[in-house]
């Protein structure tokens, strides 16, 4: 079977996770790695921190067989990798994913793809234009066992129409987490409103489709410089349904993490909380619906093997996204970020 060579750029907790992500799959390999930190090349990653799940960072990586540099672009131009997956910053995701596709290189992107609306237009154009080469984003929530289940429950019908919805997806404080400290830097990240939120605004429309329009209401400079820290949407559908998610990262640091949503539907409610996954019929049955192969644990697991097997196969992606897909969940919560700010409901204006 073919081995599927990975160029990894960022070794962050996002890049951090890939990597060993990465190892664990058959067939795969990582042939090259770059990042700014020179420490990190050795595979010291003692100091990244995260806000979910990851891997011991106090374990050194296993750098053995794999060229490291400190410019991505010299990486980009020099590597026979099949796959660039780039895991840094947002503001300079662009660059990398556009030099990447030139050189005729899959790509897979962290979220958020891009920093705003300009970016994306170039990013599309990239895209169409990268004939037979594949791209993805690390939208992983369409891809985590218990969301991808519900998805797949709700659109079976079993569980009839669905009357409402709610996602939340909230955070301790990510302040001093990262590089410079990025997350805080309204600039670079966009708030909580646009690294954390999207993940469940992107959900909402991978299960429901195009919201019409969006309210929303914000919080900013709670932990950031003055960024959304804490971000409230319903989602406008057209069709009367109550549709709305939450996300935020004002708490300390010693909260625990939350993602959990609730869908109200005419026969049971499908709920994801503390207490776990489960079905909750309106005859008083409950079930605990099966989410899938254990050996992949999360959306980052799923997504990663899947975008490696499609590039092995030299089959389209399209299981859980599509390029355009991804570009109408980003336009949407570009679209909160406006609401939150002029407290007005906003219309989506699609491309």
């Amino acid at each position: 079977m073919k081995e599927v060579k990975v160029g990894l750029i960022g070794l962050g907790f996002m890049g951090s996770t890939h990597f060993r992500i990465y190892k664990d799959l058959p067939n795969v390999s990582i042939v090259a790695l770059a990042d700014v930190d020179p420490v990190k090349l050795t595979g010291d990653v003692s100091k990244v921190i995260g806000n979910i799940g990851g891997g011991d960072n106090s374990i050194p990586l296993d750098m053995t067989g794999i060229a490291t540099y400190t410019d991505a672009f010299e990486m980009i131009a020099n590597t026979d990798a099949d796959i660039i997956d780039i895991c840094v910053p947002t503001p300079f995701h662009s660059q990398y994913l556009l030099a990447a596709l030139k050189a005729g290189k899959n790509v897979f992107c962290e979220k958020p793809l891009c920093r705003n609306l300009e970016q994306l237009a170039e990013i599309r154009n990239a895209v169409k234009a990268a004939n037979g080469r594949f791209f993805n984003t690390g939208m992983c929530v369409r891809a985590w066992p218990e969301y991808d289940t519900a998805k797949n429950i709700i659109d079976s019908g079993a569980v009839g129409e669905v009357k409402s919805a709610l996602f939340r997806r909230l955070s301790p404080s990510v302040d001093g987490n990262a590089w410079q400290n990025w997350f805080m830097n309204e600039e670079m990240s966009g708030g909580a409103a646009l690294d954390l939120h999207l993940h469940d605004t992107d959900f909402v429309c991978h299960m429901f489709g195009r919201p019409q329009a969006v309210s929303s209401f914000g919080v900013r400079g709670v932990t950031s410089d003055n960024g959304i820290d804490h971000i409230m949407t319903a989602y406008d559908f057209g069709n009367g349904k109550l549709i709305t998610a939450e996300g935020g990262w004002c708490a300390p640091g010693n909260v625990p993490f939350e993602m959990s949503f609730q869908i109200v539907c005419e026969k049971a409610t499908v709920k994801l909380d503390g207490a776990g996954f489960h079905v909750y019929w309106n005859d008083g049955k409950i079930e605990t619906p099966d989410t899938g192969d254990a050996s992949l644990p999360t959306g980052w697991h799923r997504e990663l093997k899947y975008f490696t097997d499609c590039v092995r196969d030299n089959a389209t992606p399209d299981r859980w996204q599509t390029p355009d897909s991804i570009f109408d969940s980003l336009t949407v919560v570009m679209a909160e970020i406006e609401s939150a700010t002029t407290k007005k409901t906003v219309e989506v204006k699609y491309v």
